[in-house]
């Protein structure tokens, strides 16, 4: 019998947890977002994180930056945010307009308070084997959700289908700590269905309907990390959810997976940064 993945009642419990903890604190964290433009879907995620944060406790601040603004204006800004002391966690909302170069904009973030995992030095920690700061979000939440449900990924093959800097290259480091045989599928990869039907768990980070009943063998575990909306205007993942369902024995919904998860590892990550400052 397949079980869907309720990837909001395991934000809840997370979040929770998190509440009861700050409620203790008597300095609490401070979440700073970065928004460069007026893109509809960045103001909707950045303002849903800084409703989260709010809620849990956690000083939160959006800095919304024209669209215009130079890239020098924007490193500036983030060089001051590594010096103040007051912050402890920094997010530089994606995508940033095209002339700005936001690989120099992420490697200007001071690791420490990297709240996304993406600087060049934790990722680095990251594929050397050692421990960054913080573990980027989407990867950390598909790892929690795996393990509320007591799916053990030591021995398994795991086919990730996407090569992103977000998702697919972190997670497959993440996963081969683990002790999982981890493939990684992308738009180049050959007969996709081929490889993708010798998953134990597959986890697919496209932004498209490609994953099909045919793509999975029995019993495979499915965790769809794409989001869109299709031409009806409904939000749907890379994986056909009616027709893969029953094949097998784990998925995770779009919406309603992998998405909450995300979020709560941000806050996860927040505090988590704001512990180890005050251990060091």
């Amino acid at each position: 019998m397949t079980v869907v993945m309720d990837g909001k009642a395991l934000r809840d419990k997370l979040l929770e947890k998190l509440k009861l903890k700050l409620d203790k604190f008597e300095v609490k964290p401070t979440l700073v977002v970065v928004l460069v433009g007026d893109n509809p879907a960045s103001k909707i995620y950045v303002n849903n994180k800084k409703k989260m944060a709010d809620e849990l406790g956690i000083n939160s601040e959006i800095i919304n930056y024209p669209a215009d603004i130079s890239e020098e204006i924007l490193l500036d800004k983030i060089n001051d945010l590594n010096n103040d002391d007051s912050v402890t966690a920094i997010l530089v909302q994606l995508p940033l307009p095209k002339h700005i170069n936001k690989f120099n904009v992420i490697n200007a973030i001071s690791p420490e308070k990297d709240v996304d995992g993406f600087t060049p030095k934790n990722l680095g920690f990251l594929f050397a084997g050692e421990e960054p700061y913080v573990y980027p979000c989407t990867p950390k939440g598909i790892l929690l959700l795996l393990d509320e449900y007591h799916i053990d990924v030591e021995g398994k093959h795991v086919v990730i289908v996407g090569r992103s800097n977000i998702v697919g290259k972190p997670l497959s480091q993440m996963l081969l700590s683990k002790n999982a045989t981890v493939t990684i599928c992308h738009s180049h990869t050959k007969d996709l269905s081929d490889t993708t039907k010798t998953a134990d768990i597959l986890i697919s980070a496209v932004g498209k309907k490609i994953i099909e009943e045919n793509f999975i063998k029995q019993n495979c575990v499915v965790i769809d990390v794409g989001i869109f909306k299709d031409e009806n205007g409904k939000t749907r993942g890379d994986v056909n959810f009616e027709s893969v369902g029953p094949k097998t024995s784990f998925i995770t919904p779009v919406p309603g997976g992998v998405g909450p998860m995300t979020i709560a590892s941000l806050m996860l990550n927040t505090v988590e940064l704001f512990e180890k400052t005050f251990a060091e």
